[in-house]
């Protein structure tokens, strides 16, 4: 159900803005219902049934410094917690690979955040610190293998002096890790982004469309309805579409909707059209570096397998392990993946 947010965000443009993929982000977690989906649904633990969302509230701090934000950026936002203030310390990472040191700089920006509210005089001489939750949300395509804990990466020490070494635990969300079968757990608008982030096919795309037209048709919604429709427009939508004709205008998700349903067949065909003439472009590179006829024939063979296994939805076979089959097995195995690419073309 809609709910009523203590809401601190600033307004959404009303003019169309250049929207890099970070700052696209960060507008994204600016509304609090994607945080409160990101704790309910994502951290799934007994205490957060115990926040107060409707206090929810996005603070003005933040600590990722300029040279590092092209691959990072922060949202802080608070909640009451037993009738006391939690610390929401989003860190956004855009970077291709994971930081193994992410929990010293964690600790870094938890401890700033603490000094600006002891600086600002938010809390008394008697009070206690707040507690902070550091989360970290990556969307890299390798998986994210750092130490989720400052423990881990500090050298091994007597018990007795290891009482005075700092401690701190990140949560994470690695999205690029979730099953579907995960996200059909979670059900909401914040795994649909995440399907989104994964580059779905023209029908996926629709489908989520509907869908999240349907999930925020509440006129509760409509911010983070516009956010959605620009950060889609601009980032999601050209990798689905690639090259073909430029997108007419669309205001909203119910235009989108209409927009994909007169395209999404034409687009879907250009796509594995386009994916084939690539794969057999790249399967010609490889046989013309083995420099013999019958390289070339297994170069152009291993590249038309592995770009229809992907049009498929399929696993794709390592080359090595393809390099080890005949010139006649690679042959059999394309004409199936054809006729299966031919037989999901006509439903």
């Amino acid at each position: 159900p809609a709910k009523d947010y203590a809401r601190t965000t600033a307004p959404q443009p009303t003019e169309e803005v250049n929207l890099p993929h970070d700052n696209g982000y960060k507008r994204l977690f600016s509304h609090p219902e994607l945080v409160e989906e990101l704790l309910r649904d994502f951290v799934r633990q007994e205490w957060v049934h115990q926040l107060d969302f409707s206090s929810l509230q996005k603070t003005n701090h933040s600590y990722v410094t300029d040279e590092l934000r092209e691959r990072s950026d922060d949202v802080v936002w608070r909640v009451r917690f037993r009738g006391e203030w939690l610390y929401l310390y989003l860190l956004l990472e855009f970077q291709s690979r994971p930081e193994r040191f992410m929990a010293v700089r964690l600790l870094t920006y938890v401890g700033l955040l603490w000094q600006d509210l002891l600086r600002t005089k938010q809390l008394g001489r008697q009070d206690r610190l707040p507690p902070i939750l550091p989360m970290v949300i990556y969307n890299g395509e390798r998986p994210w293998l750092a130490p989720l804990e400052i423990q881990e990466l500090l050298e091994p020490v007597d018990p007795a002096l290891s009482q005075f070494l700092p401690q701190l635990r990140y949560f994470l969300l690695d999205e690029g890790r979730l099953s579907e079968e995960e996200l059909r757990e979670r059900e909401g608008t914040l795994a649909e982004i995440i399907r989104l982030e994964t580059s779905p096919t023209p029908e996926a795309l629709r489908d989520i469309v509907q869908r999240l037209q349907r999930r925020l048709e509440h006129s509760r919604y409509d911010e983070l309805r516009r956010t959605l429709t620009l950060w889609m427009r601009q980032l999601i939508l050209p990798r689905v579409v690639k090259k073909e004709e430029p997108l007419p205008p669309f205001q909203n998700l119910q235009e989108m909707n209409t927009m994909l349903a007169e395209r999404v067949e034409q687009w879907t065909k250009n796509w594995r059209e386009e994916g084939l003439q690539q794969g057999l472009q790249q399967g010609r590179q490889e046989g013309r570096q083995e420099g013999r006829q019958e390289g070339r024939q297994e170069g152009e063979r291993i590249g038309a397998i592995q770009l229809l296994q992907q049009l498929l939805a399929l696993p794709v076979t390592p080359t090595e392990e393809l390099q080890e089959q005949s010139l006649e097995e690679l042959d059999q195995q394309k004409t199936t993946l054809e006729q299966q690419l031919r037989n999901q073309q006509k439903k």
